[in-house]
């Protein structure tokens, strides 16, 4: 009888966690399911009540005149090739730099290692707002106002990218890392052919949420970029809203445009996510 009253209230907990976890995922996916159907109606369909869950069709005119610009200059292609060379090189750099100082702060012992690991971590405490100022000054009297790198450099170096990628190879087989140096492997190989391989979770994370902090970012490039031509996604939605206030439609299609690259990276690198294969070939490495 005891057994059976445990079973029954083991099936009961499993399926308030399975409703909770259904309930919350209806609510994530709720908006993306408006914003996409929405995307596809003319304005006036959107605002019927109740609302069209199904559209009766895609209304390509949204996604042209997403693309073509409130002026017609189809600036919306210029600007999501910035978007893109600003957070996929954000990206890029801030794994390649985290994964290099969290690898020397996990693997190497030297004196006064647990105290800049502590200064770097004390970076996270200071809001960005807080030196959003003196960094836009010193951007400013460098001349990098309007330009790509007055869009890149302040992000390269990322205090969370280093403790993720300390806390991630603080778990490394040493073992691994001593038979590669007996080999003859410099620090260099083992690093590129050896941990980087093994790091796939970790650096597949870093990589989504430093280029989705880049492509989302509004505050920076609205200080730092003044020609129509180096704006970002961001900043042509703001234009696209400023300009335009009627048309819901067509502000849902450049919503999903802006959406496409963020989905695109994260089904490509979500792999890494529940696979084992960057450890499978640093072993066989």
């Amino acid at each position: 009888m005891h057994k059976t009253r445990s079973w029954y209230l083991g099936k009961a907990s499993n399926g308030v966690m399975w409703l909770i976890l259904i309930a919350a995922c209806v609510l994530v996916l709720i908006p993306l399911a408006f914003m996409f159907t929405a995307s596809a109606m003319p304005a006036r369909d959107i605002l019927r009540l109740p609302y069209p869950w199904i559209p009766k069709g895609i209304h390509w005119p949204n996604y042209w005149n997403g693309i073509r610009g409130p002026e017609g200059d189809f600036i919306f292609l210029r600007n999501a090739l910035n978007s893109l060379i600003v957070a996929g090189s954000v990206a890029f750099f801030t794994v390649l730099l985290s994964a290099v100082t969290g690898y020397g702060l996990a693997k190497f012992k030297f004196k006064g290692r647990n105290l800049v690991f502590m200064l770097i971590m004390a970076t996270m405490m200071i809001p960005f707002e807080a030196i959003m100022i003196p960094l836009y000054m010193v951007a400013m009297r460098m001349g990098l106002q309007d330009t790509y790198a007055g869009l890149i450099l302040p992000f390269l170096a990322n205090a969370f990218g280093v403790f993720l990628m300390r806390q991630f190879l603080i778990t490394f087989p040493d073992e691994i890392l001593d038979a590669a140096r007996i080999d003859g492997a410099g620090e260099i190989r083992i690093f590129s052919s050896i941990v980087l391989p093994a790091s796939g979770p970790a650096v597949a994370t870093l990589a989504i949420l430093a280029f989705r902090a880049q492509w989302d970012s509004l505050l920076w490039p609205l200080l730092v970029v003044q020609s129509d031509e180096m704006k970002t996604i961001p900043l042509y939605i703001t234009r696209y809203m400023a300009e335009t206030h009627s048309d819901e439609g067509i502000m849902m299609a450049v919503a999903v445009l802006a959406s496409l690259p963020m989905i695109i990276l994260f089904l490509t690198l979500s792999k890494y996510f529940v696979s084992k294969e960057g450890l499978t070939s640093a072993t066989k490495g």
